[in-house]
């Protein structure tokens, strides 16, 4: 039977996602080194899972949570934003979201209208660029600044204004190059916004994932820029709840509504059983958060080590956040890094993430997860040594 439908522009201009297909193809080949999967490998915190536990054994999970989230946790996220972001908040400024993606998602079909153009500095999350795809708007892709360690060009972010710019997106710590922008670099993009009326639309899914005596800085803590900001949130990467799916934003009184509008039809709410797991974790320790940084530390020396000893075939910057880096591919011959990816994959059996990934100034790098255990980074690296002998 022929088929009478057709998949919409929006879809078609989306490529089949690197990372994805690094992932299946990883899957047909036995005994791989992952480097590829920025996801934690360690287990969500036992206080964590007692919570949801706890909740479902008194029948608090089975029903819709009201749209905007559980009260009691959003209570809680108030008090996190103030005491780790510096941002006043109030209860009816949060929206519990499945994930960060979702409220990102949310945040751009609230406010982005067909035609309008996007912001975005580059490399950069591949999904932060398809969601603004699929809201009908148009990316504009200004690269970072890689030779001063992958910060902000505010002059090029000046020069890519038009009369049609309506946001800027970004993530910090940065997916994939984990740098970590300044307070100077956002105190100067929140002006150029202001200058502009422009959003400012935040991924800040590493917050707590930053070294070398470095801050994270919340550039929606700007007093004159409350009005121009939608911050976005995870527990994710934060407590290692990958698969609970459950994050949060905020925004200020009159865009709340808009935003909401657009979450209702994408989720109704949060899951409900995820919902109780985060606020057991906002009350519970903090200690696993310390403990997961300490270790994300020390494998990020370790990874910093063994990339020195491949000095001909990568040039890398040293992360300051995350659990992510981007070395540049020196040994290429004339190879994209996706199928520089691919033999590395099939011939070493060392799974890593291409560049492309990540927008057109990603080509010529490979994003790598130091998110694994000490011994996945040692034997992932043992075989790239002798591959490349």
């Amino acid at each position: 039977m022929s088929k009478n439908w057709r998949a919409s522009d929006r879809v078609l201009q989306i490529q089949k996602s690197a990372i994805h297909e690094m992932t299946r193809l990883s899957k047909g080949i036995k005994d791989v080194a992952f480097l590829s999967w920025a996801k934690p490998t360690s287990d969500t915190p036992k206080h964590i899972k007692d919570g949801a536990i706890k909740a479902i054994n008194e029948g608090l999970v089975g029903g819709y949570s009201p749209n905007e989230g559980i009260l009691e946790l959003r209570q809680e996220i108030v008090r996190k934003l103030k005491r780790d972001n510096n941002i006043t908040a109030t209860p009816d400024q949060i929206i519990v979201t499945v994930g960060a993606i979702e409220g990102l998602a949310d945040a751009i079909m609230a406010i982005i209208d067909p035609g309008d153009e996007v912001i975005l500095p580059t490399p950069t999350y591949s999904t932060h660029i398809r969601q603004v795809i699929i809201a009908s708007g148009k990316p504009v892709l200004v690269p970072l600044n890689e030779e001063e360690g992958f910060v902000f060009d505010i002059e090029a972010v000046k020069k890519a204004i038009t009369p049609k710019t309506k946001a800027i997106l970004y993530c910090s710590p940065n997916n994939p190059t984990g740098t970590v922008f300044s307070e100077k670099n956002l105190r100067q993009l929140a002006d150029l916004a202001l200058e502009n009326n422009l959003m400012i639309i935040t991924d800040e899914a590493y917050e707590y994932f930053i070294y070398d005596g470095q801050k994270h800085f919340s550039i929606g803590s700007i007093p004159d820029m409350r009005d121009n900001v939608v911050s976005c949130f995870t527990f994710t990467k934060t407590y290692a709840m990958t698969g609970w799916r459950i994050g949060y934003l905020h925004a200020e009184d009159e865009l709340i509504p808009q935003i909401k509008k657009a979450h209702i039809p994408f989720a109704i709410c949060a899951p409900v059983v995820s919902q109780y797991a985060a606020l057991s974790a906002l009350k519970g320790s903090q200690d696993c958060v310390k403990e997961f940084r300490n270790h994300y530390r020390t494998t990020r020396d370790l990874m910093c080590e063994r990339l020195d000893q491949l000095s001909s075939i990568f040039q890398y910057v040293k992360p300051a956040g995350s659990y992510l880096m981007f070395p540049k591919i020196l040994h290429k011959e004339g190879e994209d890094s996706m199928t520089f990816c691919k033999k590395l994959l099939k011939e070493a059996k060392v799974s890593t993430t291409p560049g492309i990934a990540f927008g057109p100034t990603g080509e010529g790098h490979l994003r790598l997860s130091f998110c694994v255990p000490e011994e996945q980074i040692n034997l992932a690296f043992d075989r790239m040594e002798a591959y490349f002998k």
